[in-house]
């Protein structure tokens, strides 16, 4: 019974990495793990101090679903702390197979969010291409909202059946004992998830940006046509501008959803083929799970690269925070000066 209780304290290290001297915790995990959470809170909340602070960016219908990304991607981050605490053998007085199960369904929820929303820019995106008339009357604000609050519901009852004993949701690095011993996946469950929404959510993104770029294309290919004909005619210039912009913005979120995609295929490989007892492998658990939350760090990284209205607020919002640092330390060596307080929110 001893040697029981011994092993139910310490804590599996997926990696193989720990328990050295006195230090007994998972030392290459907990790194990772501590990284990404840093980097995932500190990435998405830039962001929505950007979009925050930015008006412009707000002229994108998307910016909804972008800002949806980003609060469910900074909770993904925060949630992380669990196994981080758990890792250093912070005790949070919470039975483990309650932790594991919370966590896993928390983590499963965040993520389905993320690609829900993927899935219903590419179809904003398509929207706005093909019917550019009567886009203004088909999105609406108020239907928007209404997404966005059907995406948080249907994401919080995919998960709902692993309560209930219904196989493994999202979750599989196997920093928690209880979760690599006791709950396994579901053949039958990981079907589910990938019927209800995995594969419906890649259809849907493969099917919109792929007649997205084939009509910019023909639109690029008719403007060249024009031009070699009437090459001292301007007035094509006005009809490309209409497109460009939306192609190039159409571009920035391709590269977002296609890193989403890259990141995760691994993981939903494995999940499959973890599912079907065809691979155990704790290490390939960790790095594949633990490589699908990193792309809540990726988004923010490939937005503020790509974009450049984003890059102009970024650059605003740097310059605020650094001049009110720097207006702070005057203040702490000379006598204040009564001055203009700058609108950290004009951008």
């Amino acid at each position: 019974s001893s040697s029981v209780m011994n092993i139910s304290e310490h804590l599996s290290c997926p990696l193989g990495f720990g328990h050295y001297n006195a230090v007994d915790i998972c030392i290459l995990e907990t790194v990772v793990i501590v990284l990404l959470t840093f980097l995932i809170i500190a990435g998405n909340l830039t962001v929505i101090f950007v979009f925050h602070c930015a008006p412009l960016l707000h002229h994108y219908t998307t910016s909804y679903f972008i800002q949806t990304m980003a609060y469910a991607d900074l909770f993904v981050g925060v949630s992380c702390l669990v196994p981080t605490l758990s890792l250093l053998h912070y005790s949070t007085g919470v039975h483990e197979s309650l932790t594991c199960q919370v966590f896993g369904y928390i983590i499963s929820v965040l993520k389905s969010v993320s690609m829900a929303c993927l899935a219903c820019i590419s179809v904003d995106r398509y929207l706005a291409i093909t019917k550019p008339l009567s886009y203004n009357q088909l999105v609406t604000p108020c239907r928007l909202r209404l997404c966005i609050s059907l995406i948080w519901i249907y994401s919080c009852l995919i998960f709902l059946p692993s309560f209930f004993g219904w196989g493994k949701p999202g979750y599989h690095g196997d920093i928690f004992e209880w979760c690599a011993t006791s709950w396994l996946t579901n053949a039958y469950f990981t079907g589910f998830i990938v019927c209800l929404l995995y594969a419906p959510a890649a259809c849907v993104i493969c099917f919109t940006y792929f007649h997205i770029f084939k009509i910019c294309r023909q639109h690029t290919k008719e403007i060249s046509d024009r031009r070699a004909r009437f090459p001292n005619q301007e007035g094509d210039a006005g009809g490309e501008s209409g497109h460009s912009p939306d192609r190039r913005y159409a571009m920035v979120l391709f590269r977002i959803t296609s890193v989403f995609y890259v990141l995760w295929l691994p993981y939903i490989i494995y999940f499959l083929l973890e599912s079907s007892r065809v691979l155990e492998n704790p290490a390939l658990s960790f790095l594949t799970t633990w490589l699908a939350i990193s792309n809540s760090f990726c988004n923010c990284v490939i937005y503020s690269l790509s974009n450049s209205v984003f890059r102009l607020g970024l650059r605003r919002l740097s310059e605020t925070v650094c001049s009110s640092c720097v207006c702070s330390a005057d203040r702490d060596v000379q006598d204040p000066k009564p001055r203009k307080r700058a609108n950290s929110c004009s951008i």
